[in-house]
């Protein structure tokens, strides 16, 4: 992996925008088309290097009361009290821990990276959601508690979750 991001072995997507709202151009066996809507700012932030989170800041919120947890995937809307979410990049460097992990040897219909590769589950502080992602190192068996962090691809991104994996520390 000459570029430090999992081998991508589908067809690159075409993004449009509608609205603020990218749409995306998935041509696999039938094109598909669908909208990110109010997730559009995580996965353009994906493109161009940046991790982007939601936390509620609704002060009303039964549960944030205005200073809400961070959440990873993003959330459009709180939870709890249903009010939209603010958006935030997460500051560099950006630092987990591998909170679980497996070797996936085979992967299923429409999966487009190479096996085998260990998808991690990623601890973030301050994150009250652990999000899922892909080790780069495959010749490398992650431990729990590790510290990775993430690479991003920037050069023809897919815009799907697989334009951030994660690297060892």
């Amino acid at each position: 992996m000459t570029d430090n991001t999992v081998k991508f072995i589908g067809e690159v997507s075409k993004v449009s925008e509608q609205n603020g709202a990218w749409v995306i151009e998935w041509p696999r066996s039938a094109t598909h088309f669908h909208t990110y809507g109010k997730l559009t700012p995580y996965f353009k932030g994906l493109a161009e290097g940046k991790l982007m989170v939601t936390r509620c800041v609704n002060a009303g919120c039964p549960i944030a009361k205005g200073n809400g947890e961070t959440w990873l995937p993003p959330r459009a809307d709180c939870p709890d009290c249903h009010a939209p979410m603010q958006w935030h990049e997460v500051p560099k460097p950006i630092v987990g821990k591998v909170y679980s992990y497996t070797y996936v040897k085979r992967g299923g219909t429409g999966l487009e990276i190479e096996t085998p590769y260990y998808q991690i589950d990623v601890e973030l502080e301050g994150c009250c959601t652990i999000p899922k992602g892909y080790l780069l190192d495959v010749g490398r068996e992650p431990k729990i508690g590790m510290k990775v962090t993430p690479v991003f691809r920037t050069k023809d991104p897919t815009h799907t979750s697989l334009d951030i994996a994660w690297k060892a520390l």
